[in-house]
Order: C-alpha cells, then sequence, then structure tokens
C-alpha cells in the first residue's frame, strides 16, 4: 500500500499543484519519487511530529492540500491535540497519513500498534477516515480525497497486499463496496487491511453462506447512510484490525440503533490479549481473535 500511495500521490500532484507531502524524518526508499519530482512541496520535519502537524495545518490555511506521513500512532495519538484544534476544527484539508496500521508493526511492540487510532480520528466531526483493503482502493480514496479536500485521515498497511478489485473502484464516504456476493442474507463487512481475514473466513464453514464488502470510507457524518444498506442484510459481521472498543463495529451499532438494527450487527475486532504482546502481525491478530 506505502508504493501505491507514493504512485498515486505523485500523479495527483502533477495535475494539483496545493498537493503538498511532509514526511516525520522516515519514509525512506518509498517517498523518493514525490520527494524528487516535486522538491519544493516535500518537506521532511523532522522527528516532531506535533510540529510537523501544526505546519501543515498551517499551510493548508493558505490553500495547500497537505499530506501528514508517519507510523502508526505518531501522526494520531502524538497528535491528537493539533488534529482536533489547528486540522479538524478549522476544517482544513489535512491529510493524516498513517502507515502500518492495525498490527502491522507487531514486532516494534505497543508504541507502534495502531489498534485505538479509529476511536480517536472518528470522534473528530470533520475527519474522513480513509481505510482502503487493498492497492486499488488506495488509489480510490485518494482519488476522493483530493477532489473532496479536507480533514482526513489515511490508513495503510505496509506492503504487499493483493488486488481485491480488477480496477480502481468509485468511493464515498459510508458506501459499502462488494468484493464477493453470494446468494444469502449474510455478510462480513470489513474496513482497512482486516478484509484480508474476512477473506480467509470465506472458506470455513461458519462463513460459507456470507458475502463480503469493504468500507474503505467512513467517519462521523456518514452514518446516516447506513440504516439503508444495513436493512437489506438479516446479519452482518463487521471485521477490524482495531480494539473492539470505539472501532469500526462499534460506529456501525452506533449508526444502527436508532432504527433498532443493532440486533443484525456482529463485530469481530482484536481483543484486549494484544496489549502489551510484541510479536509479528499475523500471530498478534491471531491472538487478538482475527
Amino acid at each position: 500500500m506505502r508504493n501505491t500511495f507514493i504512485d498515486e500521490l505523485v500523479k495527483l500532484a502533477a495535475v494539483n499543484s496545493n498537493i503538498v507531502l511532509m514526511v516525520g524524518d522516515l519514509g525512506y526508499a518509498v517517498v523518493e519519487p514525490f520527494a524528487e519530482r516535486f522538491p519544493d512541496r516535500f518537506i521532511n520535519a523532522g522527528i516532531a511530529e506535533q510540529n510537523m502537524m501544526g505546519m501543515a495545518a498551517g499551510m493548508a490555511s493558505e490553500g495547500c492540500h497537505v499530506f501528514a506521513y508517519s507510523i502508526a500512532n505518531f501522526p494520531t495519538f502524538r497528535c491528537a491535540e493539533q488534529i482536533r484544534n489547528d486540522v479538524d476544527y478549522h476544517n482544513l484539508a489535512v491529510t493524516v497519513v498513517s502507515v502500518g496500521g492495525g498490527l502491522a508493526y507487531g514486532n516494534l511492540g505497543y508504541s507502534h500498534h495502531a489498534v485505538q487510532d479509529y476511536g480517536l480520528i472518528r470522534m473528530m466531526p470533520n475527519m474522513t477516515i480513509a481505510a482502503p483493503g487493498d492497492p486499488m482502493e488506495v488509489r480510490a480514496c485518494l482519488r476522493y480525497l483530493a477532489s473532496h479536500p479536507g480533514p482526513s485521515y489515511l490508513r495503510l498497511g505496509k506492503a504487499g497486499e493483493p488486488c481485491l478489485h480488477q480496477q480502481v473502484p468509485d468511493v464515498a464516504p459510508g458506501q459499502w463496496l462488494p468484493i464477493m456476493q453470494r446468494d444469502g442474507s449474510s455478510t462480513l463487512l470489513s474496513t482497512g487491511a482486516a478484509v484480508a481475514s474476512a477473506i480467509a473466513w470465506l472458506d470455513t464453514p461458519a462463513f460459507a453462506g456470507h458475502s463480503l464488502y469493504t468500507m474503505p470510507l467512513w467517519g462521523m457524518a456518514a452514518k446516516s447512510k447506513q440504516q439503508q444498506q444495513l436493512s437489506d442484510w438479516d446479519e452482518v459481521v463487521t471485521v477490524e484490525d482495531h480494539i473492539h472498543d470505539a472501532g469500526f463495529g462499534s460506529w456501525l451499532m452506533e449508526a444502527a440503533a436508532p432504527a433498532g438494527l443493532t440486533g443484525r450487527i456482529r463485530s469481530r475486532a482484536l481483543s484486549s490479549e494484544i496489549f502489551g504482546q510484541v510479536a509479528n502481525q499475523k500471530t498478534l491478530n491471531k491472538l487478538g481473535g482475527l
């Protein structure tokens, strides 16, 4: 996903001179195509993420669309005040880019585990969460964010994710995208890189009759679109590489509650067993219930 992100961002920046990439002294062997082609729009802010986010907000207030790029928790929890007060409150075109969502950096320990980030970001009223499940969804999300500049959070995996779509899909906040459609009244609904777990489950007896959809764009403002889509299903199983609390499944249940549809939803997310554990992503996902 990282390489696809840079490739697509370069293409977008070639036609939009307001796009800026800012990094927190990382991304080497990934960000060079952008830095070399647009040196005047590439800024290494150093290991100072809070300052980076403040700079990004300042540049956005002058008309730039800034993509602020760092690993896992560093551009989110470390910058929570700047995201809340500088970016979201002023409705500025800053896309917070988090690389290694979920437990992608599991072997680097808890400081690098992004398993509470949905909970933080989805409380910001103007933020759009972009959690693509494959490289095609990365391109789709970037195209949407570039054409609808505003506060946003792009949550990427690391590398090697397979393509699930044959072409770049059309995306919009709150829209469900089909990956596999089967006869039946039950479906899995995934967001982000957790779609890999969902795909594996389709071959198991417990989910043999389920369809699979993803939701790459969502957030507080997209809740109103969920009741109609939920009404088409007797059972929806949400899948996410985030803890149960305040995650994607919780968000969907909140959206469903006014219409009394919460009974149709089951959530599959990471359990508290993963806190404090150090291992690779596959091992930690298994320990956490994915």
